[in-house]
């Protein structure tokens, strides 16, 4: 009998135009980076995920939601975790070109847990 692969939780803080597609998509999938983006971050602790959304995408965007979902655990070991500050403030690094393949290995929807205005 074969199992589903393990994954690993993840979450993204995002705003209101990003969440309008992740939702066009039915919940399975990022949305392709613009341009002037040219990596996708989702990051590795919710605390942190809390902190952006409700900080700096109220604030630009009016609204901030926090997502969490899992993903293939063997792919991400190809994407270097990043510090973006303290200890806890850490995330993935996925190439945009990359992120077509990423979605691929999302395991379920992904969900909103948190919502700022």
């Amino acid at each position: 009998m074969t199992g589903r692969p393990p994954t690993t939780t993840l979450w993204r803080p995002t705003g209101p135009g990003e969440l309008a597609l992740v939702r066009e998509s039915r919940w399975r999938a990022w949305p392709p980076r613009l341009p002037e983006q040219p990596i996708f971050y989702p990051v590795l602790n919710e605390d942190y995920a809390i902190r952006i959304a409700r900080d700096w995408n109220v604030k630009h965007d009016g609204a901030g939601f926090v997502t969490r979902f899992e993903v293939e655990t063997d792919l991400l070991s190809r994407y270097p975790v990043r510090q973006a500050g303290g200890e806890s403030i850490l995330g993935l690094w996925v190439p945009a070109e990359e992120l077509d393949e990423f979605n691929a290995h999302i395991s379920g929807r992904i969900r909103v847990v948190h919502e700022f205005r």
